[in-house]
């Protein structure tokens, strides 16, 4: 994975591209952005969406969720109570975003771009006020913005520069593991240092840095309790290298691996099993009371101790969050027709269309346009064939955003709990996006026919585990059982 080079902000080359803001295109986003707002108004709220709209009601906020993204909304409820006044944020970013890049596009990719966003399942999620729609929100934006003077071969103008680093710096603290997305991006802001090969270990090295600052903002800047969230992960690979290996788990009592078979506490799909059910969180109890610390030390000697657990359990879990070898109807992948049923006076749309929208998007996602893996794949395969063509503006911006993409999906594969599809919308936005900026044609394609057999054979592979494999749950209550 190569992170590109930015272009030094000078005075445009003589051979920058002049073209007029793109104002047909701005307007056809904001024909669109209407038409989504007016579908959706004022938004679907989901469980996190209430229990984080309590936070800003309580004033009391934890780092279970984004405390920025809870801070803000306290900040905007001054404008209107519920879900309206980020909904429209992240919906306007979102569509102004894609109008910029498809200013910088033209021509008939700017319609396929505008197709894209527009898909039923990720305009759908786009629709949900949660915590993965405003991180896409964000990063849309920030991408038009640098799109609309990268591809001119003009330096970022510091207004849109300064809203587009403090989009990325929103969407870095919005998800936990968003960091592996912006970084990427960011690395277009800045000139040096300068080389493929420096940026991209500057990018390495920047996204665990980045990682252990978010926790001080979280707590003493945003002023967010620790709610226990950082256990979540080794909590959950502890207990799967536990079954996988039927062996005692570390500070749990000698019976509590027992109890976690058999009750099937580990699931591939979530975590929900184990942190949710009684039986099994009572098994884990001691771990819950545990720093966070001593269970990512507890981790790494079981992972030295058992390696091929650990893997099994990340490869299941990875395969399932993927969404490859699993069986048709894999649960959470549809976005909600309706607002989840609470007290907090959280209204959904009063157009009944935005329910015929989301049963289409429920279609949408049982076929592989909704499958991860294959825009991974995708993105590699445009990796590829960026890296061979020539030094240009689009190459560059082609580049980042398959790094981005990548980067985001490669953080699945040791930090992930839970297999919903909106984690994985960014990257495959950013899949597309890539594509259609870079714009690839002729030989590069028969020099990188590898790319497209393994497309081939996954989506082959992932067709006949639909057919074979007993359809999954469609409760949740089964899910946890």
């Amino acid at each position: 994975m190569m992170v590109p080079e930015a272009i030094p902000p000078h005075r445009p080359p003589p051979h920058a591209d002049q073209r007029p803001f793109p104002g047909r295109s701005i307007a056809a986003a904001f024909i669109l952005l209407a038409l989504s707002l007016l579908l959706f108004w004022p938004g679907i709220a989901t469980y996190d969406t209430i229990v984080q709209y309590q936070q800003v009601v309580s004033g009391s906020y934890d780092d279970w969720h984004p405390p920025v993204m809870a801070r803000l909304w306290a900040a905007l409820s001054i404008l209107s109570a519920g879900t309206a006044p980020l909904f429209l944020l992240q919906m306007t970013g979102y569509w102004l975003g894609l109008g910029l890049l498809a200013g910088a596009l033209g021509g008939r990719r700017a319609i396929i771009l505008f197709a894209v966003g527009a898909t039923p399942f990720l305009l759908g999620w786009l629709a949900t006020v949660i915590k993965d729609s405003q991180m896409i929100g964000a990063l849309s934006l920030a991408t038009g913005l640098i799109a609309h003077y990268r591809l001119r071969g003009r330096p970022i103008a510091t207004p849109a520069l300064a809203v587009a680093a403090l989009c990325l710096l929103y969407a870095t603290l919005v998800r936990a593991n968003a960091v592996f997305s912006t970084v990427p991006l960011a690395m277009l802001l800045i000139p040096r240092p300068g080389g493929q090969p420096a940026r991209f270990l500057a990018t390495i090295a920047a996204i665990p840095a980045v990682l252990l600052l978010s926790q001080p903002v979280n707590h003493r800047l945003l002023g967010a309790e620790d709610s226990g969230v950082t256990r979540t992960q080794p909590m959950y690979d502890l207990a799967g290298i536990a079954v996988r290996t039927k062996g005692a788990a570390p500070g749990l009592p000698p019976a509590a691996t027992a109890t976690l078979i058999r009750h099937h506490c580990v699931k591939p799909l979530f975590w929900d099993s184990l942190g949710d059910a009684p039986a099994c969180a009572a098994a884990i109890d001691p771990w819950q009371k545990a720093p966070a610390a001593r269970l990512y030390a507890d981790l790494v000697m079981a992972v030295a101790h058992h390696p091929l657990a650990y893997l099994g359990h990340r490869l299941a879990h990875l395969n399932s969050t993927e969404r490859w070898l699993v069986p048709m109807r894999w649960p959470l992948a549809a976005p909600p027709a309706s607002p989840e049923p609470n007290s907090l006076g959280l209204t959904g749309p009063a157009c009944c269309a935005a329910v015929h929208w989301q049963r289409v998007a429920a279609w949408l996602v049982e076929t592989p346009l909704a499958w991860p893996i294959l825009w991974t794949v995708a993105a590699f395969w445009g990796l590829w064939l960026a890296v061979l063509q020539p030094e240009s503006p689009p190459r560059t911006l082609a580049l980042t955003l398959f790094a981005s993409a990548l980067f985001q999906e490669a953080s699945f594969v040791a930090l992930s709990i839970s297999s919903d599809l909106r984690y994985h919308l960014w990257a495959m936005l950013a899949t597309a996006w890539g594509w259609l900026v870079l714009a690839p044609r002729g030989a590069p394609f028969r020099r990188t026919a590898p790319a497209a057999i393994a497309m081939i054979l996954i989506l082959c592979a992932g067709a006949a585990a639909r057919l074979t494999l007993p359809p999954a749950p469609t409760r949740y209550a089964d899910l946890m059982n």
